[in-house]
């Protein structure tokens, strides 16, 4: 017979019990559509052990629960759009918070505790034996998507000045990103074809997308808005700067266990700073050379 537990014990059992369900349900479903039968086996080994947790907090609260059906469709979008090594480590991360909760259980509830040590190691080795195929090709995005973005900031701030028309920098930054996208693919191509690798191909096309999709996003505000809103656009282009290498060191900070606030303050330090010197050399370029577009 369980020992007698405190109402704010129960209510975390509960929630937890509540949790438990729904991973195990995301894990299994995922599985179902990852690549690599490793994969598969690995998530559903997490999603039987995890149901294993469920069933211990069940014998505390007598309850049978339903797993949330909104939670399994956020995890199971996210794991079609980013991958499910993403998908399945913020859902683990999620349960990092849940420390103080543990500890608040541990002396009511001796179970807790090693529920807990196998969710920190076993889980997280399990976790680790995850072998996506865009992971292994992070650093070909990293390579299109930094050098697209020090690249063109600093020519679409140099012409900015230099031109003071939407029109003509987003065509300006449209041709130089493009042949900037076939010639960054190619080098990527040709170097590792020398190092005698047999993804050649698919390691150059991780760049070139990257490169390519950093190209329009960034031109984007100058399509948008009007001829004269020119300074408007430079600050919505840095702006989309900021926001991209956010979103990419958010991602490989949760998909590669990566530090996030160092990377990006790194990458997001370039690339302005690229942007104020290019800025600033358009506005010489135009007072020296008497060019008036």
């Amino acid at each position: 017979m369980k020992k007698q537990i405190s109402d704010r014990s129960f209510k975390i059992i509960r929630k937890m019990q509540q949790n438990e369900l729904t991973e195990s349900v995301i894990y299994e479903e995922i599985a179902a559509f990852a690549k690599g039968e490793q994969n598969k086996q690995t998530l559903l080994r997490l999603s039987k052990e995890e149901k294993a947790h469920y069933e211990i907090w069940k014998s505390y609260t007598q309850t049978e629960l339903k797993p949330e059906s909104w939670k399994i469709l956020k995890f199971k979008l996210l794991a079609r759009i980013l991958g499910f090594t993403f998908a399945v480590k913020l859902m683990e991360n999620g349960e990092d918070a849940a420390q103080d909760e543990y500890a608040l259980l541990a002396s009511e509830i001796e179970e807790s505790i090693q529920i807990r040590k196998q969710e920190e190691e076993h889980e997280k080795a399990l976790l680790e034996m995850l072998d996506e195929e865009r992971l292994q090709y992070v650093g070909s995005m990293v390579l299109g998507l930094n050098d697209a973005l020090v690249e063109l900031t600093g020519s679409l701030a140099g012409f900015t000045f230099a031109m003071q028309n939407t029109r003509l920098i987003a065509l300006s930054g449209l041709i130089i990103g493009i042949s900037a996208t076939f010639s960054m693919a190619s080098s990527e191509f040709l170097a590792a074809r020398s190092e005698g690798r047999s993804d050649a191909l698919k390691s150059c096309t991780y760049t070139g997308v990257a490169y390519l999709i950093t190209v329009v996003l960034l031109v984007l505000p100058y399509l948008l808005l009007g001829n004269e809103s020119y300074l408007l656009a430079l600050g919505c282009m840095l702006m989309v700067v900021i926001l991209i290498i956010a979103g990419f060191t958010y991602y490989t900070s949760v998909a590669m266990d990566q530090p996030f606030k160092s990377r990006f303050m790194e990458m997001a330090t370039i690339s302005v700073s690229v942007a104020v010197i290019s800025f600033v050399v358009g506005i010489l370029a135009k007072m020296f050379l008497g060019v008036d577009l």
